[in-house]
């Protein structure tokens, strides 16, 4: 059965209210399987293991627990995302001071609220880049991903692997049509009926996350 709209991806004032019940096991699940790809792909970012960035993930649900009970989301305070952010930017930096594996300096950057803040520096491959500029990246494509996903779910089946085969794995559109025993033409319409509800998914879930 397919899910309500309204609950695919649950609003960030729902959802944090829900789960403030910790025998709510649904809101729960609905929490990880939304963001444990962002907190994973931004530990992993920092130049941590597949084991690392996992125990990342456990810890920054564990801090979302605690935090819980007396948790009162205010928008007008300081955004989801940026709460969010603050809380696995603290759980890489406490893993990585276990690990001895950077060097940390506290800086303050514009969308910080007043609280102490870290950049890591001297990571693999990172350019030095800040965890803002990190995070945002991280946080566009958990956007993208997610609205795929909805899209997929709400599809025909058959439309979205047209658009799959032709867009993801880069078949010719005759070989596409031929596949699926549609015109060509066809396959240029699924491309862009397919790509617009993706576009339009990613847009109101990067409101309703913010």
């Amino acid at each position: 059965m397919q899910q309500p709209d309204d609950e695919f991806i649950p609003t960030r004032a729902t959802l944090i209210d829900r789960l403030k019940n910790w025998q709510d096991q649904a809101s729960w699940q609905d929490f990880f399987d939304t963001y444990w790809k962002l907190i994973y792909g931004l530990a992993r970012k920092f130049g941590l293991n597949d084991e690392d960035a996992q125990d990342v993930v456990q810890e920054t649900l564990v801090s979302v627990a605690r935090q819980m009970p007396n948790f009162k989301y205010n928008p007008k305070l300081g955004s989801f995302k940026a709460w969010l952010r603050t809380l696995i930017r603290s759980r890489i930096t406490d893993l990585l001071r276990k690990r001895g594996q950077a060097n940390m300096v506290p800086i303050h950057t514009e969308s910080d609220t007043g609280d102490e803040s870290f950049a890591l520096r001297e990571l693999p491959d990172q350019n030095n880049q800040t965890m803002d500029h990190v995070y945002e990246q991280e946080w566009q494509k958990n956007v993208l991903d997610a609205a795929i996903d909805r899209v997929k779910r709400k599809l025909d089946p058959k439309k979205y692997q047209v658009f799959d085969c032709y867009v993801n794995k880069e078949w010719a559109p005759e070989k596409v049509a031929a596949a699926f025993k549609i015109s060509v033409d066809q396959v240029y319409l699924a491309k862009h009926r397919v790509t617009e509800l993706i576009k339009s998914e990613a847009k109101r879930l990067e409101s309703e996350m913010l």
